[in-house]
């Protein structure tokens, strides 16, 4: 998935997470492929997404996902 793309999905969501919050299970699985996809790019997973997915999985009662 070419770079651009990615980044404008993930503006998109957080555009959607901030405008109508949806159920959390959907905003994490949501968010997880988004930095799955920034890593398997190779690329560096902002920290602000880093701490929004585990607060999520914090709040949600899930275990942090690995790197």
């Amino acid at each position: 998935m070419p770079l651009e793309s990615l980044k404008a999905r993930i503006v998109m969501f957080l555009d959607e997470a901030t405008d109508a919050p949806e159920d959390g299970h959907e905003l994490q699985e949501r968010l997880r492929e988004q930095l799955m996809g920034l890593r398997a790019l190779g690329l560096p997973v902002p920290q602000d997404l880093v701490d929004l997915e585990a607060a999520l999985a914090s709040e949600l009662g899930h275990n942090q996902p690995g790197p």
